[in-house]
């Protein structure tokens, strides 16, 4: 998929034109952004990370966009971009980021998308904007919502459906509204119809990754509603995925929120800077849903689409999921030669740097856990790709 679309795209920028009928994007050249970032200058980088830089520029039209900058053109770079360029260009959805264009001049491989003044949930919660307290509860619900009707889209209404395999809160982008758009396509995996998972090499964030991802690189829709509900912790207490503790003793939130959900004290997860402001049936419902998205065993995880209708406040149908408000969450705990990975300084700690977003990744301890996937008689096959 990548090889071959990075090839359509190299004929499509000699020929001056594009293949699709949507006029929202086009292809740009190189000197065309590099004007409107000001010669990619320092002071229009936006954020940093393993693929390269991000840049605030304006057109000559004055449209206002962010250019994603790729480092270096090797092979793995050139198919994550071509894999980000052709979901981009799939996907229309007012929660998800669309493409505005992009470059493909000689070696230089660049994205280019609306530029979103708010920049990431991330910012807001551990970043930037993180004392400025911008997101009070009403909003974090719509970003939880929205956000939850963007994976809903790329699960069950595009084709073929698309696994993102990056959730996190340095890929929610905020509009001026707040309204959020899941983002960053470049780990992104297409699966084919009656496909109900694929064995893949394992791509993602430490601290967002499914357990059974991470341990056997099998790759399903279920990975992303697992990330997601870490995404849910998050937004709710303000806490990193993996936070540091003193002596250099990490623990993952869902660790960390594991005894309070068991012992009914809810609102002792909600983030302090919301200064108790907050709805406690919507506090109840968030947890419950995030608790049964990262549960250990993908089968037990709801679809995106219940997940979805339950942040709403809606019940599923034939009850089920819907209806089974005991909350209970089972932690899942790397090994510590995996947490030791994280290289969270003592000085970096309170800070959060959007170049560590591409971060490492190995086995992970979990109790023996089978592997979920294992066929048995009258299963359909995964597919490894």
């Amino acid at each position: 998929m990548g090889s071959s679309l990075s090839c359509c795209v190299s004929d499509q920028v000699e020929e001056g034109m594009s293949s699709s009928s949507d006029s929202s994007w086009r292809i740009f050249t190189y000197k065309e952004l590099h004007t409107a970032t000001n010669g990619f200058s320092e002071e229009k980088k936006l954020g940093e990370g393993g693929f390269g830089s991000v840049y605030f520029g304006k057109t000559s039209d004055g449209l206002q966009i962010a250019v994603k900058k790729l480092k270096s053109m090797n092979s793995k770079a050139e198919m994550e971009f071509a894999v980000e360029v052709e979901v981009l260009g799939r996907v229309r959805h007012k929660n998800l980021l669309g493409l505005r264009g992009y470059c493909a001049d000689a070696d230089q491989r660049l994205i280019v998308y609306d530029y979103m003044p708010n920049l990431s949930l991330l910012s807001h919660l551990h970043g930037q904007y993180a004392t400025d307290v911008k997101l009070d509860w009403k909003r974090r619900m719509k970003i939880a919502i929205g956000s939850a009707e963007g994976l809903v889209y790329l699960h069950h209404e595009v084709s073929p459906h698309i696994i993102h395999r990056d959730v996190k809160a340095s890929n929610v982008l905020l509009n001026s509204n707040f309204e959020p758009l899941v983002a960053d396509f470049g780990f992104a995996k297409l699966i084919p119809e009656g496909v109900s998972h694929m064995t893949t090499r394992v791509k993602g964030t430490l601290g967002y990754l499914a357990p059974e991802y991470a341990m056997w690189g099998k790759v399903s829709e279920s990975c992303d509603v697992y990330s997601f509900g870490i995404l849910l912790l998050e937004l709710v207490t303000g806490r990193k995925p993996i936070e540091r503790l003193p002596g250099g003793v990490r623990r993952t939130i869902t660790e960390w929120a594991e005894p309070l959900i068991a012992n009914g004290k809810f609102k002792d997860l909600v983030d302090p800077k919301l200064g108790g402001i907050f709805d406690e049936i919507q506090l109840k419902r968030t947890i419950h849903v995030a608790s049964l998205c990262v549960q250990s065993e993908p089968a037990s995880r709801p679809k995106m689409k219940e997940v979805a209708e339950l942040l709403k406040g809606y019940e599923i149908k034939g009850g089920g999921i819907g209806n089974a408000m005991k909350m209970r969450l089972k932690s899942v705990k790397y090994e510590e030669n995996l947490m030791a990975l994280d290289q969270t300084s003592d000085e970096d700690e309170g800070k959060y740097d959007e170049s560590s977003a591409y971060g490492v990744f190995g086995a992970m301890n979990l109790q023996n856990m089978p592997d979920p996937y294992k066929r048995t008689k009258g299963d359909r096959r995964g597919k490894r790709g």
